[in-house]
């Protein structure tokens, strides 16, 4: 059953998908276009193996989603406004102090 998450758990469920570098690089493959696993991997120079764990993260975070084509399996994002999303934030404007680490609640660096 499809439901639509709060706006707390959607932003922190988007703040995980983007705290890895690979599924950041999936998000914005997928931005340009559906594709196919091995296609994923191949551009990324990844193991399929490697790739399936980030994507399986993605569609469990609810930004990804497979379509059926035929005996293959297509990913693309869930929502066209995802996009936008990543647009929005790969041309924000953030201030970094370079003697700053960012921190999370519990002390540890998170970036």
């Amino acid at each position: 059953m499809l439901t639509i998450a709060p706006d707390i758990e959607v932003l922190a469920r988007f703040g995980r998908a983007l705290a890895d570098p690979i599924r950041c690089q999936l998000l914005l493959a997928l931005r340009e276009a559906p594709a196919y696993p091995s296609d994923l991997a191949d551009t990324l120079d990844i193991s399929r193996t490697r790739l399936s764990n980030h994507l399986a993260c993605l569609r469990d975070c609810g930004l990804v989603v497979t379509v059926p084509d035929g005996r293959r399996t297509r990913y693309e994002l869930a929502d066209e406004r995802l996009g936008h999303a990543l647009d929005d934030l790969r041309t924000a404007v953030i201030a970094v102090e370079t003697d700053r680490t960012c921190v999370d609640a519990e002390g540890e660096g998170c970036c």
